[in-house]
Protein backbone atom coordinates (compact mmCIF):
# COMPACT_ATOMS: atom_id res chain seq x y z
CA UNK A 1 0.00 0.00 0.00
CA UNK A 2 1.48 3.48 -0.95
CA UNK A 3 2.07 6.30 1.91
CA UNK A 4 1.13 8.69 -0.48
CA UNK A 5 -2.66 8.14 -0.15
CA UNK A 6 -4.71 6.57 2.22
CA UNK A 7 -6.69 3.05 1.59
CA UNK A 8 -9.67 3.12 -0.46
CA UNK A 9 -13.13 1.78 1.22
CA UNK A 10 -12.56 -0.89 -1.08
CA UNK A 11 -9.12 -1.86 0.01
CA UNK A 12 -9.94 -0.87 4.07
CA UNK A 13 -13.03 -3.38 3.88
CA UNK A 14 -10.78 -6.16 2.67
CA UNK A 15 -7.92 -5.41 5.41
CA UNK A 16 -10.62 -5.89 7.58
CA UNK A 17 -12.26 -9.37 6.51
CA UNK A 18 -9.14 -10.25 6.14
CA UNK A 19 -8.21 -9.33 9.55
CA UNK A 20 -11.40 -11.64 10.54
CA UNK A 21 -13.50 -8.67 11.71
CA UNK A 22 -17.41 -9.73 12.61
CA UNK A 23 -20.54 -9.01 10.49
CA UNK A 24 -21.53 -7.14 13.61
CA UNK A 25 -18.40 -5.09 14.30
CA UNK A 26 -17.85 -4.30 10.14
CA UNK A 27 -21.90 -2.98 10.01
CA UNK A 28 -20.47 -0.51 13.25
CA UNK A 29 -17.99 0.67 11.30
CA UNK A 30 -20.01 1.40 8.04
CA UNK A 31 -22.40 3.16 10.50
CA UNK A 32 -19.43 5.22 11.86
CA UNK A 33 -18.24 6.07 8.23
CA UNK A 34 -21.37 8.00 7.16
CA UNK A 35 -21.54 9.58 10.26
CA UNK A 36 -17.81 10.92 10.01
CA UNK A 37 -18.18 11.52 6.30
CA UNK A 38 -21.17 13.77 7.54
CA UNK A 39 -19.19 15.62 10.37
CA UNK A 40 -16.48 16.07 8.11
CA UNK A 41 -18.56 17.70 5.15
CA UNK A 42 -20.52 19.96 7.68
CA UNK A 43 -16.77 21.10 8.80
CA UNK A 44 -15.36 21.43 5.36
CA UNK A 45 -19.03 23.00 3.71
CA UNK A 46 -18.24 25.66 6.72
CA UNK A 47 -14.41 26.88 5.91
CA UNK A 48 -12.71 24.16 8.15
CA UNK A 49 -10.47 22.54 6.52
CA UNK A 50 -10.38 18.46 7.15
CA UNK A 51 -8.67 15.64 5.29
CA UNK A 52 -11.54 14.10 4.31
CA UNK A 53 -9.35 10.66 2.41
CA UNK A 54 -8.04 9.98 5.82
CA UNK A 55 -11.50 10.26 7.59
CA UNK A 56 -13.07 7.77 5.61
CA UNK A 57 -10.07 5.60 5.88
CA UNK A 58 -9.81 5.85 9.51
CA UNK A 59 -13.35 5.50 10.24
CA UNK A 60 -13.48 2.31 8.09
CA UNK A 61 -10.21 1.11 10.09
CA UNK A 62 -11.18 2.32 13.74
CA UNK A 63 -12.13 -0.52 15.25
CA UNK A 64 -9.47 -2.98 13.66
CA UNK A 65 -8.46 -4.32 17.03
CA UNK A 66 -12.04 -5.73 17.47
CA UNK A 67 -10.18 -8.42 15.50
CA UNK A 68 -8.01 -9.37 18.31
CA UNK A 69 -10.12 -7.96 21.63
CA UNK A 70 -13.77 -6.38 22.41
CA UNK A 71 -12.16 -4.64 25.52
CA UNK A 72 -10.73 -1.72 25.96
CA UNK A 73 -7.60 -2.79 24.71
CA UNK A 74 -8.83 -3.08 20.64
CA UNK A 75 -7.56 0.64 20.18
CA UNK A 76 -3.92 -0.33 21.59
CA UNK A 77 -4.27 -3.96 19.75
CA UNK A 78 -5.96 -1.73 16.27
CA UNK A 79 -2.81 0.46 16.56
CA UNK A 80 0.16 -2.27 16.76
CA UNK A 81 -1.87 -4.10 13.69
CA UNK A 82 -2.01 -1.11 11.55
CA UNK A 83 1.50 -0.97 11.92
CA UNK A 84 2.06 -4.26 10.80
CA UNK A 85 -0.07 -3.76 7.85
CA UNK A 86 1.72 -0.74 6.95
CA UNK A 87 -0.51 1.54 7.45
CA UNK A 88 0.21 5.59 7.18
CA UNK A 89 0.67 6.87 10.65
CA UNK A 90 -2.30 9.34 10.64
CA UNK A 91 -4.50 5.91 10.47
CA UNK A 92 -2.72 4.63 13.20
CA UNK A 93 -3.23 7.45 15.26
CA UNK A 94 -7.21 7.40 14.32
CA UNK A 95 -7.12 3.87 15.53
CA UNK A 96 -5.09 4.45 19.22
CA UNK A 97 -6.90 7.84 19.94
CA UNK A 98 -10.39 6.96 19.22
CA UNK A 99 -11.88 5.65 22.77
CA UNK A 100 -14.38 7.98 24.22
CA UNK A 101 -12.53 11.37 23.64
CA UNK A 102 -9.85 10.43 25.11
CA UNK A 103 -7.75 9.08 27.82
CA UNK A 104 -5.36 10.25 30.19
CA UNK A 105 -2.22 8.83 31.32
CA UNK A 106 -3.15 7.99 34.38
CA UNK A 107 -6.56 6.60 33.28
CA UNK A 108 -4.82 4.14 30.45
CA UNK A 109 -2.36 2.51 33.19
CA UNK A 110 -5.77 1.93 35.26
CA UNK A 111 -6.92 0.29 32.48
CA UNK A 112 -4.36 -1.51 31.88
CA UNK A 113 -3.15 0.44 29.00
CA UNK A 114 0.40 0.97 27.87
CA UNK A 115 0.67 4.61 29.91
CA UNK A 116 0.50 7.56 27.73
CA UNK A 117 -2.24 9.74 26.73
CA UNK A 118 -4.85 8.06 23.90
CA UNK A 119 -6.74 12.27 23.58
CA UNK A 120 -7.34 12.66 19.63
CA UNK A 121 -5.04 15.12 18.85
CA UNK A 122 -6.12 16.09 15.45
CA UNK A 123 -9.52 17.27 13.40
CA UNK A 124 -9.42 13.93 11.79
CA UNK A 125 -8.86 11.72 15.04
CA UNK A 126 -11.69 13.83 17.09
CA UNK A 127 -14.44 13.62 13.90
CA UNK A 128 -13.89 9.72 13.90
CA UNK A 129 -13.68 9.48 17.75
CA UNK A 130 -16.35 11.18 18.14
CA UNK A 131 -18.82 9.34 15.29
CA UNK A 132 -17.84 6.49 17.43
CA UNK A 133 -19.08 8.02 20.39
CA UNK A 134 -22.58 9.07 18.71
CA UNK A 135 -23.14 5.54 16.82
CA UNK A 136 -24.28 3.40 19.57
CA UNK A 137 -24.62 -0.41 17.84
CA UNK A 138 -25.55 0.52 14.22
CA UNK A 139 -27.71 3.68 14.49
CA UNK A 140 -26.60 7.38 15.97
CA UNK A 141 -27.75 8.50 19.32
CA UNK A 142 -27.44 11.46 20.98
CA UNK A 143 -25.08 13.32 23.21
CA UNK A 144 -27.11 12.99 26.13
CA UNK A 145 -27.66 9.55 26.14
CA UNK A 146 -23.82 8.92 25.61
CA UNK A 147 -23.52 11.58 28.75
CA UNK A 148 -25.74 10.17 31.27
CA UNK A 149 -24.81 6.79 30.47
CA UNK A 150 -21.43 7.88 31.61
CA UNK A 151 -22.20 9.88 34.21
CA UNK A 152 -24.57 7.36 35.89
CA UNK A 153 -21.40 5.24 36.22
CA UNK A 154 -19.35 7.86 37.95
CA UNK A 155 -17.09 8.64 34.75
CA UNK A 156 -17.98 12.45 35.04
CA UNK A 157 -14.81 13.44 33.67
CA UNK A 158 -14.92 11.34 30.75
CA UNK A 159 -18.89 12.35 29.74
CA UNK A 160 -17.15 16.44 29.97
CA UNK A 161 -14.54 15.54 27.87
CA UNK A 162 -17.12 14.10 25.41
CA UNK A 163 -19.79 16.92 25.80
CA UNK A 164 -16.69 19.54 25.37
CA UNK A 165 -15.94 17.51 21.84
CA UNK A 166 -19.78 17.56 20.78
CA UNK A 167 -19.59 21.30 21.01
CA UNK A 168 -16.05 21.94 19.64
CA UNK A 169 -17.03 19.68 16.66
CA UNK A 170 -20.56 21.54 16.28
CA UNK A 171 -18.90 24.46 16.41
CA UNK A 172 -16.54 23.66 13.43
CA UNK A 173 -19.58 22.30 11.44
CA UNK A 174 -21.91 25.52 12.19
CA UNK A 175 -24.64 22.60 13.28
CA UNK A 176 -25.12 20.86 16.58
CA UNK A 177 -23.91 17.37 15.94
CA UNK A 178 -27.10 15.66 17.54
CA UNK A 179 -28.95 17.15 14.35
CA UNK A 180 -27.68 16.20 11.72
Amino acid sequence: MSRKKYPSYEECVRLLKESKCSQLVLKHTLAVYELAQKIAGLAIANGTKVNLELVKSGALLHDLGRTKTHGIRHAVEGAELAKKLGLPREIIGIIEHHIGAGLSREDAEKLGLPPKNYFPKTLEEKIVSHADNLIVGFRKGGVKDIIDRLESRGLKEAADRILALHWELSDLCGADLDHI
